[in-house]
């Protein structure tokens, strides 16, 4: 049995409480993290909770800097780590191969550079769905690790600022409560997937997102507790953290062109600030142009230098400045590009399909993952019936917090 915890329990939701100490499958999906990968693992193996009752499923995505070998070396002494492999590479698919392994009544995702420095994480866990009789639960994801260069602590102060990330997100927050799962569902009843479908394997990054969209649609709960916070390692160079704003940007628009309910000015803003550093020659055919792209320009170098101004000051380290700034204007320019990039070659299959078919149709991603993995105790499901979600009736007004 899993300790009490000094916190109250919902009444209204006793009848959704699982047991104490629910069997807990903790999936890992992975590629090239060599380097991350061993600690993040030594966490999550020994934390205070019955190893006969949790397990953990490493799929690895051909990697080729020895993380096999090192997950492979870690299973001689853990009965509980499993390892399997990922023919499609992307984290989209290691988490369907991880789902369809698993066993426990829940399912968490974490990802294997993470660092979650609580050995009683697992047990939080299992009192968050006990508690809150969610379907889903999730957590902050802030990126302060320890030992951080100055250029990932920069990483760390721009993204979790408002300048610096999407401002719908709790990613960042310290309150619990139920809230959108789209930005932080990371935990699942072992139902959730029989209901709404697993991961979509066309999506290279934001397929978390794409989920938990459908979740979210699917009329399901997400109950946000910091005691599950997770810490993930920034990227440690300038080149890195533009590739990832890039991949995120292009996951963010193949999102809209799935779901055109997700669409937000918000979203959209990074491609049209790109779109203007773009329009900087046109503006030199016109004065009044070009005195108002100079003006756009200048508005924005000040937000900026005035952001990262305060962190500064704040971290209470000047040599922070210049990287705080970098790095505000790579994830602006990466995830613009990544937008401009996705939706570009979204319009041209839309009308290289119209072409095709002489009529107009509107590109989706398939619902679909290319295989559909059982559950270890059932049947194999078709896929176009386990990945469809039926209309559902409005969400039921749910209290801010555990207070209500």
């Amino acid at each position: 049995m899993i300790p009490a915890l000094a916190s109250p329990l919902l009444g209204e939701h006793e009848d959704r409480r699982p047991p104490l100490d629910p069997f807990i499958s903790v999936i890992v999906p992975v590629r090239n993290e060599a380097s991350y990968i061993e600690k993040t693992l030594h966490q999550i193996l020994h934390q205070h909770y019955d190893a006969k009752r949790f397990e953990v499923i490493v799929v690895d995505g051909q990697s080729t800097d020895g993380t096999w070998a090192i997950v492979s070396n870690l299973q001689k002494a853990h009965d509980n780590l499993l390892v399997l492999t990922n023919p499609r590479r992307w984290s989209s698919a290691g988490r369907n191969v991880g789902i369809g392994a698993a066993r426990g009544d829940i399912v968490v995702i974490i990802d294997g550079h993470c660092d979650l420095d609580n050995e009683d994480y697992l047990i939080h866990l299992a009192h968050a769905f006990e508690r809150s009789g969610a379907d889903c639960v999730g957590r902050p994801q802030p990126l302060d690790v320890p030992d951080a260069n100055l250029f990932q602590r920069a990483i760390a102060l721009a993204r979790s600022s408002r300048l610096g990330h999407h401002p719908d997100s709790f990613i960042y927050s310290d309150v619990e409560s139920y809230v959108p799962p789209q930005s932080v569902a990371v935990a699942y009843r072992r139902e959730v997937f029989d209901r709404v479908g697993l991961f979509d394997e066309s999506f290279d990054a934001c397929e978390d997102v794409e989920f938990n969209h459908r979740v979210a649609r699917a009329g399901l709960r997400c109950f946000f507790t910091p005691r599950v916070q997770v810490r993930y390692f920034p990227r440690d160079s300038w080149k890195g953290l533009l590739r990832q704003m890039v991949r995120y940007g292009r996951g963010r628009m193949r999102l809209l062109l799935k779901h055109r309910d997700t669409a937000s000015l918000g979203c959209m803003v990074p491609a049209v600030f790109v779109c203007g550093l773009a329009a900087g020659p046109i503006a030199l055919l016109s004065p009044w142009l070009l005195v108002a792209y100079t003006i756009g320009l200048a508005m924005y170098s000040l937000v900026v230098v005035g952001f990262s101004l305060v962190l500064t000051w704040q971290a209470k380290d000047l040599r922070l400045f210049p990287w705080l700034a970098l790095v505000f204007l790579t994830v602006h320019v990466g995830a613009g590009l990544g937008l401009l990039q996705e939706l570009i070659q979204g319009v041209w299959k839309i009308g290289r399909e119209n072409s095709r078919k002489g009529s107009r149709v509107l590109l989706r991603p398939s619902n679909q993952p290319s295989q559909i993995l059982a559950w270890r105790h059932t049947q194999t499901s078709e896929v176009s019936e386990t990945s469809k979600v039926s209309p559902m009736d409005q969400p039921r007004e749910l209290p801010r917090s555990l207070a209500g």
